[in-house]
């Protein structure tokens, strides 16, 4: 438990004495309470730890909030945003190289304009040298912007000559094409293995009919593209209409008046991937698929809170995407059958109600025993919170005295948290929620901490700030090796 955000410092009760780590410069020196001055140089030598900035350009380094490692860890991806609203003002996604901090152009739109199309929020593929970002439609214009239901999600092959492909096909003329989808998609995340991408989606053919129809509403809800199942639209394409490499599903059954009380959902977001091959039943069987998501019900006395909810995914999926109807004017694509949706958490009435905090993408632990989420605790402080994928009690994970303000991520062996607090970041350790400060806000002239990744196999994290430059600030990308003071002190 850290006792004062205040001050840089951990006190570890376990072992009984008292790390500091000093900001020093760009150097975090680590020291123990030692005696020997000259012990205490050599151990602060030995467990320095240097924050690198990567970038340094006069333009935004957006990564991404998971995923942006490349499956080696050698590369960062990111997009040109310098605000995280802008995506349909940026045209172009990069890559930056870890250890040489060379930049390289991966793709970039020749007629962007402040109205779209848009590029950004790009993830790389665990296994491939492939990326997915949110690209908005090609046909954008000061009449038809980008917008959240106009995007869609563009793969790019960075072994073909970055090749570029759309992931998901869209079909907005009735009848309808199944596996297209008919609006925007957004923040994909691939399964352990690439084998899915999941994606938030809001439909534009209810965004569109609800202008008229009072009973109809653009619901929020998520799904997933099952890649190497090519969806053709019938009928001509266009800026409108195309072709895609997946076949898309929704997983979420959402309503537009939940009944109060019930566990029905008016909305369904910020999803991942339950385990790195699912979880385990409690009859000892496996779930091999699973997707974990934000629902917001309506609780018995008529408020909208968000709880945590799992979507259960067939194992033979691919052999019920023949069962899913394509939508209509009045109604979203069906969710396949065999698909069984179930609330997690149950706390609309407790002091602080549901799922709170900054925003928040749920995380797995490998094993899927675990899925994390910031909850308030009973003095108001955003903490981090665990549930079973089979639902029962809710257990903390931190019990800080300071409310995080930025996402969380999970290290890829489920071991340690890492998230931010007044620019400050720390880490936590999952097995009993021991937490160490590790980096105090470096100076003034950077704000806006955000987007904390893991790297895939290594204790590094990268993330952005913004960096006074004149008059301007830019966000840049910074990273942190872990290695040496995990091995030592967590």
């Amino acid at each position: 438990m850290v006792h004062s955000g205040k001050y840089v410092g951990l006190l570890f009760r376990e072992v009984g004495f008292l790390m500091l780590i000093l900001l020093q410069g760009s150097v975090l020196g680590c020291y123990l309470n030692y005696s020997n001055v000259d012990k205490e140089r050599e151990l602060s030598d030995t467990l320095a730890v240097k924050e690198i900035q990567l970038t340094f350009g006069q333009q935004g380094h957006f990564l991404n909030q998971r995923q942006a490692f490349s499956p080696d860890g050698k590369y960062l991806v990111f997009d040109n945003r310098n605000d995280d609203s802008k995506i349909g003002e940026n045209g172009s996604i990069q890559l930056v190289n870890v250890a040489s901090k060379e930049i390289q152009t991966a793709y970039k739109l020749e007629n962007q304009a402040d109205y779209g199309p848009g590029t950004g929020a790009v993830s790389f593929h665990p296994k491939k040298n492939e990326v997915v970002f949110i690209h908005g439609l090609m046909n954008a214009s000061a009449e038809i912007p980008y917008g959240i239901t106009r995007r869609f999600a563009m793969q790019l092959d960075l072994d073909k000559s970055n090749s570029a492909q759309p992931l998901e096909a869209r079909d907005v003329t009735a009848p309808f094409t199944k596996g297209a989808l008919r609006g925007g998609t957004h923040a994909y995340s691939y399964s352990a293995e690439g084998q899915f991408v999941s994606f938030t989606y809001n439909d534009a053919i209810l965004a569109n009919e609800s202008q008229t129809n009072p009973r109809i509403q653009d619901l929020r809800t998520v799904g997933a593209f099952v890649p190497g199942h090519r969806v053709r639209v019938e009928g001509e394409k266009n800026g409108e209409n195309f072709d895609g490499n997946a076949f898309a599903i929704l997983l979420a059954n959402v309503k537009a008046n939940p009944q109060p009380g019930s566990d029905e959902i008016a909305k369904a977001y910020e999803e991942c991937w339950v385990g790195n091959s699912g979880y385990t039943k409690p009859t000892g069987e496996a779930q091999k698929v699973a997707l974990a998501f934000l629902g917001d019900v309506i609780s018995a006395s008529g408020e909208i809170v968000t709880e945590v909810f799992i979507a259960d995914i067939p194992e033979n999926i691919i052999g019920l995407l023949d069962t899913v109807d394509a939508g209509s004017r009045t109604e979203l694509p069906s969710v396949p059958a065999g698909v069984k949706q179930r609330r997690l958490t149950f706390i609309t009435t407790n002091k602080y109600p549901g799922v709170q905090g900054p925003r928040q993408w749920l995380r797995s632990s490998p094993d899927g025993n675990s899925i994390y989420f910031y909850q308030k605790d009973e003095a108001g402080i955003t903490q981090i919170f665990s549930v079973s994928p089979n639902g029962g009690d809710i257990l903390p994970v931190t019990t800080n005295d300071f409310s995080a303000d930025t996402s969380f991520s999970l290290s890829s062996d489920g071991k340690y948290l890492a998230y931010g607090a007044a620019e400050a970041i720390y880490v936590t350790r999952v097995e009993d929620g021991v937490t160490m400060q590790i980096l105090a806000n470096p100076n003034s002239q950077t704000t806006s901490l955000s987007n904390i990744n893991w790297s895939n196999s290594e204790y590094r994290l990268a993330y952005n700030r913004k960096v006074g430059q004149g008059d301007q600030a830019f966000f840049q990308i910074f990273t942190l090796n872990l290695s040496t003071l995990v091995d030592h002190y967590l």
